[in-house]
């Protein structure tokens, strides 16, 4: 095999992807800090913010995966230079994903109830209540955003995304700090700050993406002068047909790390902990994917909208084989320094909590040591999704990772978590079970796509 078509498009790969990367990376690393500062409070803070994000997560990964169904469809239409399809994708898109933002807000308002019976430790259950009353609300301005950013990424200006996301983390980090701890003339609010500041940051987020692209010359035909009767069914059937599909395929992957929040939490509140700070270090590394992953949608629905496909499967290879050598790296990482980083989300010096969290670090070095070999089929599926995306073909995966995350992954971590002595560990196998057996399947469907538009061309 000849590897170096491959590397010769690292280059280009890494100038489109390092700004959705460091963009995807700001909004987790503003999650991991919530999280430390919160678990600075306590570990069953700690266990309640995960709680109640676990319904947040679950909600934007159906918009999230909804939002991206704009951007092949915005490439495809850059690439032939078809700017009256590319407002219409925009605007339909941006109708589309302000109404789901509000539907998902209703629809986890009304979910609430369902804390008190998923068999949580009641001191946790009682926290988390307010605190998802808040970070729910956020739901509405984020996935608004969505569109804003799967538009830009589409034309491939995915630096936007990334200026977007600095101004948030800044806005995040500052508010935090004043309403956790009630600095200067702020009130303590303890967690409950944490969710302000992430409700307040993702309106600042909205306000400024829309107004920074209105600026730009290139985003002016798409953005000045929108009306509501451009709001036509015909692109809202387009982009509903993809965006349906790819909501999906987001939510049986969110679902399941949803699921192992769950779980951890029947166990105890030191494996819900536990699970929390292994989740939080794996959602930092999982944005080098998904940047990655908008990188090869973008450029796989590029090349389909030049009906280059050899070149389209060149591409795809690379970037999968980028992501791959990157996550080697970042496996050996977790390996050499599953002992040390659990430290950084619990207060050491707490002399009242001490015998809890020197559980809860034990347990999440084993967790990351597990972690660490998961991320490199999670980032392989990732990928091959972002590329199949770019194809457009999204009902078949949308199969695939239904079956891989819920018939084969989420009953693995079932069984060994709670009806053997694994423990909390079992839920991180059935984890890794599940998403190799999706980055399997899913290259295969790549391959099989890719050689049928190669050789009937």
């Amino acid at each position: 095999m000849n590897l170096s078509i491959y590397f010769n498009e690292f280059r280009y790969n890494i100038k489109l992807a390092y700004p959705i990367i460091l963009a995807m990376l700001g909004h987790t690393i503003v999650g991991v800090i919530d999280n430390i500062m919160v678990g600075k409070i306590g570990a069953t803070e700690l266990a309640a913010a995960s709680l109640a994000n676990s319904f947040v997560f679950i909600a934007i990964s159906l918009g999230v995966g909804f939002s991206t169904a704009l951007t092949p469809l915005v490439a495809h239409s850059d690439a032939e230079n078809n700017t009256p399809v590319g407002r219409s994708v925009f605007v339909n898109g941006l109708f589309l994903c302000t109404t789901l933002g509000v539907i998902l807000f209703a629809l986890i308002s009304l979910a609430k109830p369902l804390l008190v019976h998923m068999g949580q430790p009641e001191e946790v259950t009682v926290l988390a209540k307010p605190f998802l009353d808040i970070v729910a609300l956020s739901l509405i301005p984020m996935i608004m955003y969505q569109a804003y950013k799967q538009f830009a990424d589409g034309k491939s200006q995915t630096k936007n995304a990334m200026y977007a996301t600095v101004i948030s983390n800044v806005t995040n980090v500052l508010l935090n700090y004043l309403l956790i701890y009630g600095i200067w003339i702020f009130p303590e609010m303890g967690m409950l700050g944490a969710a302000y500041g992430t409700l307040i940051s993702r309106l600042v987020m909205i306000v400024y993406m829309h107004f920074s692209l209105r600026k730009q010359e290139m985003f002016k035909p798409f953005l000045v002068g929108i009306s509501f009767s451009e709001v036509k069914q015909e692109m809202l059937s387009k982009i509903t047909k993809i965006g349906i599909p790819s909501g999906l395929m987001s939510f049986f992957e969110v679902a399941l790390f949803v699921g192992a929040v769950w779980l951890s939490g029947m166990i105890g509140t030191v494996a819900q902990a536990a699970n929390q700070i292994a989740l939080s270090m794996s959602s930092m590394t999982f944005m080098f994917a998904s940047g990655l992953s908008v990188a090869a949608m973008i450029r796989v629905g590029n090349q389909r909208g030049l009906k280059d496909y050899i070149k389209l499967k060149v591409v795809a290879r690379s970037i999968m084989l980028m992501a791959i050598i990157i996550y080697i790296g970042f496996a050996l990482f977790f390996i050499l320094f599953k002992g040390y980083i659990p430290m950084l989300f619990l207060d050491s010096q707490d002399v009242v909590n001490k015998v809890v969290n020197d559980e809860v670090i034990q347990v999440a070095s084993q967790l990351l040591l597990i972690c660490a070999f998961f991320q490199i089929s999670d980032c392989v599926q990732v990928v091959t999704l972002g590329a199949l995306r770019g194809l457009q073909d999204v009902n078949v995966p949308m199969i695939i990772t239904f079956v891989s995350y819920w018939i084969v992954g989420f009953p693995v971590s079932i069984y060994l978590s709670l009806y053997t002595e694994v423990g909390a560990p079992g839920i991180w196998i059935g984890l890794l079970a599940g998403l190799t057996m999706a980055a399997a399947l899913l290259y295969f469907r790549f391959h099989i796509l890719s050689n049928r538009l190669i050789n009937n061309n």
